[in-house]
């Protein structure tokens, strides 16, 4: 099997199985979803979920957020991995919007970078989910599920597995292939057991068939 067919026939079975993937962080706009990525770092979605709503009550846009303290914001996500540094982040995030960017969120990632708390897997998100640009973020999911699949070949860090995951995605179903790749991570590729007994793409899985190669010798 060539990479590209193994590209194919994986994004074939999502395509069937998955159509309408998406980002499972709750938000209306994307201020609210810069800032549930924000919280979302080494966090799980579920758990920021539960803390976004009364963040957005609190500061309903980036105006109000640009004017609080971290000491304050720090009280409202307490319960998120890290709120000391997030804490920072998001108000340094709302200031630097409202300063340099007229209030507005950039949809750049040359751009979104620029941001307190807002890396390359970030911008990522971002530009791909609200405008459905052709970027694909890797996070710990994507990374080591399109690994084991055998889509990347011996990529070392995030950024190289996004380049080859590039090249061999349609332009078209970048921005899908993203959640795809995560969810697929999330629930059934998990990092330690990954239940491979309920997955469809065993057929055209690397890891699986180094198991079964394992097993039968």
């Amino acid at each position: 099997m060539t990479r590209k067919e193994r590209y194919r026939l994986v994004y074939d079975y999502f395509e069937k199985h998955n159509p309408e993937a998406e980002t499972e962080l709750v938000y209306v706009d994307p201020y609210q979803l810069l800032v549930a990525v924000i919280l979302s770092a080494q966090c799980t979605d579920k758990r920021v979920n539960l803390t976004t709503p009364a963040f957005f009550q609190k500061y309903p846009h980036l105006p109000s957020l640009s004017r609080a303290s971290a000491e304050e914001v720090f009280a409202l996500i307490k319960s998120i991995s890290y709120p000391n540094n997030k804490s920072k982040h998001l108000v340094g995030m709302a200031k630097k919007v409202m300063e340099q960017f007229n209030g507005k969120i950039p949809m750049k990632v040359e751009e979104l970078i620029q941001l307190p708390g807002v890396g390359r897997k970030t911008a990522n998100v971002i530009t791909s989910v609200i405008d459905q640009q052709p970027n694909m973020a890797v996070d710990t999911h994507v990374f080591r599920v399109a690994a084991r699949i055998g889509l990347t070949l011996k990529a070392t860090t995030p950024f190289a597995a996004e380049k080859q995951l590039v090249a061999f995605t349609p332009t078209h179903m970048i921005h899908k292939a993203h959640h795809w790749l995560i969810l697929h991570g999330r629930y059934v590729c998990i990092a330690r057991n990954p239940h491979c007994e309920i997955c469809g793409l065993k057929p055209f899985c690397k890891y699986f068939q180094h198991l079964q190669a394992k097993e039968s010798s």
